[in-house]
């Protein structure tokens, strides 16, 4: 199985570039692979990259503090660090939110197979289980995209300061300007706080559901 899952990235590009995700899927229960396989996989690569971004946001934290604490030696040099810090945090960013939209995109279609396959059942009590069964995951699932999106919501304020940070020193890269920048450090550092903690939550609940559904 683990062979399989590493080439579902592969086969996702492939498929959802030609806009046939019937076609995807189709390819991969031909290798036994099924949408609650792939929602499991594309889970985790969420969790990851959140794991990921929040490691990266504290990053170029840390850069920024110490261009505003700068004492001597390369300024240039400085800031170039934090520009490269501040976007690959946007890169990370992006890559949360299309983790995100992967994991929203195949958990409808799994729900929506799954409702219509309740239909096919001659067996009322299995019938009944199954219902039972996809009305416990709908709420987990729900509990899991809403810690994802309180998450996503929470970079973008952040890389919005950030940027107005890096395009001022940009042009202005000078000691007074370093200095004019100070008092924007608590107010990042509380945004990155927040953003951090958010992280942290939705990657619990990823664990969380993640276990729970290794159990159905």
């Amino acid at each position: 199985m683990k062979r399989t899952i590493a080439v579902l990235p592969l086969l996702a590009t492939l498929f959802i570039t030609a806009g046939c995700s019937s076609a995807y899927y189709s390819a991969m229960e031909q290798l036994g692979v099924h949408k609650r396989d792939i929602l499991v996989d594309r889970v985790e690569e969420a969790r990851d990259s959140q794991e990921e971004a929040k490691e990266q946001f504290s990053s170029a934290l840390e850069q920024f503090t110490a261009l505003l604490n700068f004492d001597g030696g390369d300024l240039q040099r400085t800031y170039n660090t934090l520009e490269a810090e501040f976007e690959e945090s946007e890169d990370r960013a992006s890559r949360v939110s299309d983790r995100i939209r992967a994991v929203e995109s195949v958990s409808e279609d799994l729900f929506d197979e799954w409702t219509e396959e309740l239909a096919l059942y001659t067996n009322q009590e299995l019938r009944r289980s199954s219902e039972s069964t996809l009305r416990e995951t709908r709420v987990r699932y729900e509990q899991l995209i809403t810690a994802m999106h309180s998450a996503e919501t929470k970079m973008n304020p952040v890389l919005n300061a950030f940027r107005d940070q890096v395009l001022f020193l940009k042009h202005n890269l000078n000691s007074r300007a370093i200095s004019s920048l100070r008092s924007e450090l608590t107010s990042i550092e509380d945004d990155i706080s927040l953003l951090i903690s958010d992280m942290e939550s939705s990657i619990a609940e990823s664990n969380r559901f993640l276990e729970e559904i290794a159990l159905l």
